[in-house]
């Protein structure tokens, strides 16, 4: 990776255990009913509800040594888009991750009050992918 003169490699060289290095990824939820009928959003739309909340968990979370070092990739950083089947689904997400102390944002769409998604602030994958494996990448 080029970084410019000045600026330090995420985790300062820091290697992962069994010298890997953390591969820091951020995980964001959607509800996968919002496109379907009878809500039928707009792509676009449920889209948008993801940025709001990787921005929000980023931006919560921007003291995190795990989110500085996340943001200074750039163009290098890894999000994952997963699927959740309906708010049921979504506010179980958030009550585990909530019990393992696991940093995230649930979106609220206002003025209708509807959780669309979460996102969590990043993480190496190998902390969090245990509590995420049920849900399948976005379609």
């Amino acid at each position: 990776m080029h970084l410019p003169a000045g600026c330090a490699a995420p985790y300062g060289g820091m290697a992962a255990p069994g010298g890997a290095a953390a591969a820091l990824v951020q995980y964001v939820v959607l509800r996968g009913d919002l496109v379907r009928p009878p809500r039928s959003w707009p792509l676009g739309a449920v889209v948008a509800q993801g940025c709001h909340a990787a921005l929000a968990a980023a931006h919560a979370h921007r003291q995190h040594p795990d989110t500085r070092a996340y943001l200074e990739l750039g163009g290098a950083m890894r999000t994952v888009v997963l699927e959740a089947p309906d708010e049921a689904a979504l506010t179980a997400l958030a009550e585990t991750l909530k019990q393992h102390s696991i940093d995230h944002e649930v979106w609220t769409e206002q003025p209708e009050n509807v959780a669309t998604c979460l996102a969590l602030r990043p993480y190496p994958k190998d902390q969090v992918h245990q509590h995420l494996k049920k849900f399948k990448l976005l379609k």
